[in-house]
């Protein structure tokens, strides 16, 4: 399964934008994660494969929202409220099984997409 992550991109704080990630294939448990020049990655937030059960950083809750259209095999992050420490790489992770906060338990990566956001 190849994953296709896109959306990013520059906006000012306060601003929004909305990532995307397109799985080639089947997929269940989808999660995004970020890094930012000189940290290491973390979980922003992931969803399971209804859709109905999402988990969030703490950074991120009330912010971001994490959707999917199974139809198109496709993942969502609607960022909201960006502030410039959002500034990261934006990496979709995917796992035929269930979803995690955890990195190792995704077997699909997708490229990255760069998310700055300025202030």
């Amino acid at each position: 399964v190849q994953l296709q992550a896109s959306g990013g991109g520059l906006v000012q704080a306060g601003g929004s934008l909305r990532l995307s990630c397109t799985a080639s294939g089947h997929t269940s448990g989808t999660a995004w994660f970020r890094q930012a020049p000189g940290k290491e990655r973390e979980f922003v937030a992931a969803i399971g494969w209804s859709g109905t059960s999402t988990f969030y950083a703490d950074s991120v809750k009330g912010r971001f929202t994490i959707s999917r259209d199974n139809a198109k095999n496709t993942v969502y992050l609607q960022m909201n409220s960006l502030k410039p420490e959002d500034t990261a790489v934006y990496y979709c992770a995917a796992s035929p099984t269930g979803s995690s906060v955890y990195d190792d338990s995704y077997n699909y990566w997708g490229q990255g997409t760069q998310v700055t956001v300025s202030s």
